[in-house]
């Protein structure tokens, strides 16, 4: 499946820089995975089988997993974990929800389960210390939740602190400046799934196309009615943002959706930290 809908994984390599960052974290690595959506169809056996083995080989200090591990039901969770405890990392793993796995009422509390089951640590409104208190790990709700409330967790730092943040949607990346964040890790993009070169991704265009095309128009035509929201940030669909002096990074995704992806390769990130 991979080589006909995803083409082959892309394992992308970058050095953070981020103020302040003490001695002893120097040169620690972070692997982060993003959008499995495993069900059986969306992402390949082979495919997920190739990234656990690469982050394994890069022996990463901390892995992170930024959300949407199903699509709509959380049933095929307890077949994903089953492979995600081969994951090997020095300081754990830790995890956000995506809007995926809030889907139902209960899916929340299912996908939350099965992976603190195999030792993950799902964060929701949350902070952690997996790397000493020198660097504190956020994990915000997921953008559509109505328990997501920045405020809450941000202002309990002290702004002289790095952190950095794992935030499903992209888009919060706007609301975070209104902190510092040294760096934000997201995903639920998938890069734009289809990405024409040079130019970005493909809905991107098509949404120009239609504001072209007069509102009457539209409305009499049920295609051109759809509104493709899954960001507003078309913008920051894929890699290395900065935004004022916060950073944000945003994965690609594992896991695709029909007609699956072009020019834009499925995705597992190794960062490197390094002080500013």
């Amino acid at each position: 499946m991979h080589s006909l809908l995803s083409g082959p994984l892309s394992t992308q390599r970058l050095t953070v820089r981020i103020a302040g960052l003490p001695a002893s974290l120097q040169g620690k690595k972070l692997v982060q995975m993003s959008d499995f959506h495993y069900d059986g169809l969306r992402l390949s056996e082979e495919m997920l089988e190739n990234a656990i083995a690469v982050s394994n080989q890069v022996k990463p200090d901390l892995i992170l997993l930024t959300g949407d591990y199903v699509t709509t039901s959380p049933t095929p969770i307890h077949q994903l974990v089953l492979r995600l405890k081969h994951l090997h990392s020095r300081a754990g793993i830790y995890a956000i929800l995506g809007n995926h796995d809030i889907y139902y009422t209960h899916s929340k509390a299912e996908v939350t389960a099965a992976l603190t089951n195999i030792g993950v640590n799902v964060l929701w409104n949350e902070i952690a210390y997996p790397l000493g208190k020198e660097l504190p790990l956020i994990g915000l709700a997921d953008r559509y939740s109505k328990e997501f409330n920045p405020a809450s967790v941000m202002n309990q730092l002290d702004p002289a602190i790095p952190r950095i943040v794992l935030s499903h949607n992209p888009d919060t990346a706007e609301i975070l400046q209104a902190w510092r964040v040294d760096l934000q890790l997201s995903g639920h993009t998938h890069g734009g799934q289809i990405v024409i070169p040079g130019i970005g991704p493909v809905v991107v265009v098509y949404k120009k196309i239609v504001r072209k095309i007069p509102l009457k128009i539209r409305r009499r035509i049920p295609f051109l009615r759809r509104n493709f929201s899954v960001v507003r940030h078309w913008e920051w669909a894929q890699g290395l943002h900065q935004l004022g002096k916060n950073q944000l990074y945003v994965n690609r995704g594992l896991g695709t959706y029909l007609p699956g992806r072009l020019f834009c390769r499925p995705e597992i990130t190794v960062i490197t930290l390094q002080s500013e």
